[in-house]
């Protein structure tokens, strides 16, 4: 077996963050992830499970190493009790089951247990079934054809550099790569090709492992499933989880981290919390589903609303971007906000075979069904519907 992860480090920043805080505030809060692969792969991905359960084997043996507990002990967020957690830290094998399902084709992979031991699982899951698919494609012909296309990127980003008026602030992109990557390497080369051609657009990566050996900065503050928790938090109304999901983090990193996820339950009812207090301590917000120049426009009339100059705020777009939709983005709004784009996909799995819409998501806490309710329908995972039925309602959502 050919190891796909080799380094703890080789997952997103937002695990980091989002770990801390959790460990910190609400260490006792038990959770269930589940695996969910949304599009028609070439072949069925239950033919992996030998390969995923030797490769879950594998991580589970795994440890931080000195140097890298020394690296993020480094960043000014992490706190030196969380790194005291992370070097005796090890992934529990008994926490994580991959099987095939009940259909004999589909892969079921299900994380179970403390929510401390087994958020860290997802980037990680999603990596190895990626890498261990696309191994048995045509790797050669597949980076012939990724190395072509990182190149007219890159002639894109150059031409779009010589031919845009100047505004008033500037194109600014980051990778968000590691979970639907072709590959750790075909990741690392990408990574360090723009870096190297496109050091006035490219300003970083969500990869710690990347991040701290490339020495570029490392992009991340929080993922869905830190909002979603507090649903089912035994002190927190479900109304107020929102908010109570965004104190903590202002009370957690007094200053740090601060773009907001926005669409757990909508920007709608985002917004409705997001009074002037947040909007004021947060540095800006982050879209990941809906229409993102409708999205924006609710952003800044909603920092108008509360007098606040939108051009100190930082609007971040990641919702399955390619550069000339990027390009679209910052065209409607650079003159207004400072912007900033986390491309994923099309960066490190545009390599002209159909990548894998592939998830691992939380699904309960502490026994409750959590959900997200986003602003694209084919984003909603809850397999609750009463509690979809009762978020819906609590929080005036009509469809």
């Amino acid at each position: 077996m050919t190891p796909i992860i080799r380094h703890l480090l080789d997952t997103d920043l937002y695990k980091f963050t989002m770990w801390q805080a959790m460990l910190r505030r609400h260490p006792q809060v038990q959770a269930e992830y589940h695996f969910v692969c949304r599009n028609t792969p070439e072949f069925a991905l239950a033919e992996l499970l030998p390969e995923v359960n030797a490769q879950l084997d594998h991580l589970c043996s795994l440890a931080f190493t000195e140097d890298e507990l020394a690296y993020l002990g480094g960043l000014r967020y992490i706190r030196p009790d969380f790194v005291d957690f992370l070097r005796i830290f090890r992934f529990q094998r008994r926490f994580i089951e991959a099987r095939i399902g009940a259909d004999g084709h589909t892969l079921e992979i299900v994380a179970e247990g403390p929510q401390v031991h087994v958020m860290a699982f997802e980037i990680y899951v999603l990596a190895i079934v990626n890498e261990a698919y696309f191994r048995r494609f045509d790797a050669g012909a597949a980076l012939v054809e990724g190395r072509r296309r990182l190149a007219l990127k890159i002639e894109r980003l150059r031409a779009f550099g010589a031919e845009e008026p100047a505004r008033r602030h500037p194109f600014e992109f980051f990778d968000f790569g590691v979970r639907r990557r072709f590959s750790g390497a075909w990741q690392a080369e990408v990574v360090r090709t723009l870096q190297r051609e496109v050091p006035e657009f490219f300003k970083g990566t969500s990869n710690v492992h990347l991040a701290r050996t490339l020495g570029l900065v490392a992009i991340g503050t929080m993922a869905h499933e830190y909002l979603q928790s507090y649903q089912a938090h035994d002190n927190v109304r479900l109304r107020r989880f929102q908010q109570a999901a965004l104190e903590d983090w202002v009370q957690e990193y007094r200053g740090d981290l601060g773009v907001a996820l926005t669409d757990v339950v909508g920007m709608d009812a985002f917004l409705a919390d997001f009074d002037l207090y947040f909007a004021k301590l947060f540095d800006g917000l982050r879209h990941d589903s809906g229409d993102p120049i409708a999205w924006g426009e609710k952003a800044l009339a909603h920092y108008a609303k509360l007098r606040i100059d939108a051009n100190t705020k930082r609007l971040t777009f990641s919702d399955g971007l390619d550069l000339e939709r990027a390009f679209e983005i910052h065209h409607h709004f650079a003159d207004r906000a400072p912007l900033g784009f986390g491309i994923g996909t099309n960066l490190t799995n545009d390599l002209g075979l159909t990548p894998l819409n592939i998830v691992m998501k939380l699904v309960r806490c502490n026994g409750q069904s959590v959900a997200k309710l986003s602003d694209s329908p084919g984003k909603t995972l809850c397999d609750d519907e009463t509690f979809l039925a009762y978020l819906r309602q609590v929080f005036d959502i009509k469809s």
